[in-house]
């Protein structure tokens, strides 16, 4: 044990990094239009002083019967869409069509906690505003509730001290229903295209909006999937394309949580699809996990792993209490740019915008519809969770699983068999990566010589264009190098930009696909 017990952890995991930035001091969203907010007096079937009676007298009795918590909304929020058709405001009013949305966490595995955490969340948000079980479609792996390694067995969390968000979550699609083929089968509504699963599908006409949230790990090209292939920007593209062809949404709305979830979009999302997709990084970045352990708020002393992305906890931070008939897509994208961004330091991340610019000015009540306790917010100094300087730790995605590791054999007792077993874990992922690294080391160098190898591992393409031009070939490599070279913690990913570069330098497939066989098994941890 000594070699691992003598490293660091800042030598073991180099990106972990400690920021502390000034956060806004006001909330971009004016708190005028709550106070100046006018419910209408007409109904047609109950007169106004009756409905707000009936709504104070739901909300009272979930208070006073403890039931006023991340689950107990489900009436509240049933009766919220019903009253608030009729409240003024602006994108909101004359509203047609039903709201749909899919979730999907694309990892498995206790290290990669934040993810399920992430979507349960998400779940929660959407339900307390008033969407229904039947419009909403899970994805998730769901083995993280239940881990032998969770010290809170059936409960999830997503931020220090928070509620439960797992319970009452729906289980659309689990464990290896959570694929790229059953995700695309659901956005197009293809029930005959599903393997498993509840077979719920987006069920959408063309006045329905829809909101898609993915967040897993990532890279150039690519976002992951816990079985089977890995899903591709230019298939995501296209399916997003036949939806539009079935004219069957008025619009789209996607938030993508993972590193170069920018190079998802960028060149080659058209802007006249209807679709708006927000993105934690741009094309080249990292994106990062927070709440984790010794951080800034802190993960819980029991927990060694990180309970969120900093991306998705802050746009979730921010819908968990404001009314969002009042705030736009625009609002929320730059509350969340700023929370993630951190000027002063090479870590940060970009969050980007693509697609139809027009429909940032959308509220984004027209896609997750808004909790009714928050109707009477008013934004102050210390209501909002971004109004304070915030000093928190952040890890790269692909570094959190390493994190978790490193914790769980620092803190196991030591001569025990749980110290063994950890310092093994730990000993086996280092040793997956440096197989990776000298991998796609030799690949290169077998293709096009060692003097083009740190230049292959560089980014090439220039902004606004697509990252690869034939995704055909970027398939074929990034695929043969996942199962040839194994993919236990989707460290292997962090390489698709190199076969990107491979592609565009007109590499011969069929050598290429022999060169990676051979190079993964010269170099293969058990050789």
């Amino acid at each position: 044990m000594t070699e691992v017990s003598k490293l660091t952890k800042k030598e073991l995991i180099p990106q972990t990094k400690q920021w502390t930035t000034p956060l806004p001091t006001s909330n971009p969203v004016s708190a005028s239009t709550n106070s100046s907010r006018v419910l209408q007096v007409e109904s047609k079937m109950i007169p106004c002083c009756l409905r707000l009676f009936l709504f104070l007298f739901l909300s009272i009795f979930a208070v006073e019967s403890g039931r006023l918590n991340a689950n107990s909304y489900n009436v509240v929020s049933r009766f919220s869409e019903f009253n608030h058709e009729d409240n003024v405001h602006p994108n909101v009013n004359g509203m047609e069509g039903k709201r749909w949305a899919i979730l999907i966490a694309g990892s498995r595995g206790y290290g990669n906690y934040r993810h399920q955490a992430d979507v349960c969340h998400a779940y929660q948000i959407l339900r307390n505003g008033g969407l229904e079980d039947d419009n909403i479609v899970v994805f998730m792996y769901d083995d993280i509730a239940f881990s032998v390694y969770n010290p809170r067995p059936g409960v999830i969390i997503n931020k220090p001290n928070g509620e439960d968000v797992y319970k009452g979550v729906p289980k659309d699609y689990t464990g290896q229903d959570v694929n790229m083929n059953n995700f695309f089968a659901v956005i197009l509504g293809n029930k005959t295209g599903l393997t498993g699963g509840s077979g719920k599908v987006v069920e959408s006409g063309p006045n329905d909006r829809i909101f898609i949230y993915y967040t897993d790990h990532g890279s150039p090209g690519l976002l992951g999937m816990p079985s089977g292939d890995d899903l591709s920007a230019k298939d995501l593209i296209n399916v997003l394309k036949k939806k539009h062809e079935a004219k069957s949404y008025k619009s789209m709305v996607l938030y993508v949580e993972a590193c170069e979830s920018g190079s998802m979009f960028e060149g080659i999302l058209p802007n006249n699809l209807n679709i708006y997709a927000i993105t934690a990084a741009n094309a080249v970045e990292n994106s990062w996990g927070t709440y984790c352990p010794e951080g800034y708020p802190s993960s819980p002393s029991e927990f060694d792993t990180c309970l969120g992305d900093l991306f998705s906890i802050s746009w979730m931070e921010d819908s968990d209490i404001h009314d969002l008939r009042n705030e736009t897509l625009e609002q929320q994208y730059q509350v969340v740019r700023r929370r993630t961004a951190v000027d002063n330091l090479v870590v940060s991340s970009h969050v980007m915008q693509y697609g139809n610019m027009t429909l940032e000015k959308d509220v984004l009540f027209s896609y997750m519809g808004t909790n009714p306790a928050n109707d009477n917010y008013k934004p102050t100094a210390t209501a909002h969770p971004m109004n304070s300087p915030m000093s928190s730790k952040v890890v790269s995605q692909r570094d959190a699983s390493l994190l978790h590791l490193w914790h769980k054999f620092h803190r196991a007792p030591e001569e025990s068999a749980e110290k063994a077993e950890a310092h093994k874990r730990l000993l086996d992922e280092l040793s997956h990566r440096k197989h990776i690294d000298r991998s796609i080391n030799q690949i290169i160098a077998i293709l096009f010589g060692h003097q083009n190898v740190s230049e292959m591992l560089k980014s090439v393409q220039s902004a606004g264009q697509p990252l690869v031009h034939d995704w055909n070939c970027f398939k074929m490599l990034v695929n043969a190098f996942k199962n040839y070279c194994g993919s236990t913690s989707r460290y292997d990913m962090k390489y698709s930009g190199a076969f990107a570069n491979m592609c565009n330098a007109g590499v011969n497939m069929k050598q290429a696909t022999a060169t990676i066989t051979q190079a993964c098994s010269m170099h293969s941890p058990s050789s």
